[in-house]
């Protein structure tokens, strides 16, 4: 269980947060609870190798690399050209020795394809991972967060009627609302975007709750899917990696205020996404929780 506390009282709301970033592999974050799912099947096989896609800001592709060097497994990293800038986790990929291919995105499918295709021409069983650990394992990983952020609450007599997160590949968001959907708890759960607009993106997280739902044989209908599925596009900017400056300074005041590191491509935009929704829906007297997850290495990033 990661550490959950009070942070600040913010327009008559209580604010607490919740610090994923402090998981104890490799910066931590929602990629290393996740790639611990995933890597738990690989103990399990007799795989030699790991396959996964992501750009060089890709907090999974970090931790995947890191874990599968742990292992004494080689890790190739199919990346897009047009998110390739080096950054601190691109470095600690190289460090780890994971094999890094960039292609334009549009040859990213075909590129995994001819990878895995490749190395099992060669006798190697390599383990394909999702970009950004997408996928019921993902998913299950947040559910199993859910079930902390409950037994916290029940510890301490707090419920919170807000739950914050950034939202990318979806399986984050889409753990939090499963695991919500099945306790029929009555809070908001709202997802920033870091990249997709909508329908598409809210769509992937829909799309992740009805797989694991259907997986687990919970029949939940579809309009409290949809209802329980928030999903802000609002505070994408430029896109994935972007940050207006506004981002920055919330960056900036979160650290100096409460010791606490954001990213400008995933948590900053999803603080300061929060903060503007309390203010647009005038949010009073509630108790919120934001979910930070992860990505330390990209605050440096940032640093001059």
């Amino acid at each position: 269980m990661t550490p959950l506390y009070w942070m600040c009282r913010h327009r008559n709301n209580e604010i607490f947060i919740k610090r994923d970033d402090l998981l104890p592999f490799c910066f931590g974050g929602n990629k290393a609870r996740k790639a611990q799912k995933f890597f738990e099947e690989i103990n399990q096989g007799a795989n030699d190798c790991v396959v996964t896609y992501g750009s060089s800001s890709s907090n999974h592709c970090r931790v995947v690399s890191n874990m599968a060097a742990s292992r004494g497994l080689k890790c190739y990293v199919i990346g897009p050209k047009e998110a390739s800038k080096p950054t601190y986790n691109s470095k600690m990929m190289d460090m780890f020795g994971a094999e890094i291919t960039v292609v334009p995105v549009k040859d990213v499918h075909d590129t995994i394809e001819a990878k895995l295709q490749m190395l099992r021409s060669n006798g190697r069983n390599p383990y394909f991972i999702p970009g950004g650990g997408h996928g019921n394992l993902g998913t299950q990983a947040y559910v199993d967060c859910y079930e902390e952020i409950r037994a916290w609450e029940k510890k301490h007599g707090v419920f919170f009627d807000y739950v914050f997160l950034a939202s990318g590949t979806g399986a984050t968001q889409a753990g939090l609302v499963c695991g919500q959907l099945m306790h029929g708890d009555k809070r908001k759960i709202v997802g920033i975007s870091v990249a997709r607009k909508c329908p598409y993106g809210r769509n992937i997280v829909l799309e992740s709750i009805s797989d694991y739902m259907k997986q687990k044989s919970l029949p939940i209908r579809q309009d409290r899917i949809e209802t329980c599925t928030v999903f802000d596009d609002g505070y994408i900017g430029d896109g994935y990696g972007n940050a207006c400056k506004a981002i920055y300074k919330t960056i900036n005041l979160c650290l100096i205020k409460y010791g606490v590191p954001l990213d400008h491509t995933y948590t900053g935009k999803a603080f300061y996404g929060m903060l503007e929704f309390i203010k647009k829906h005038e949010i009073e007297n509630k108790n919120v929780l934001f979910l930070h997850t992860g990505g330390t290495p990209l605050f440096f990033d940032d640093l001059k």
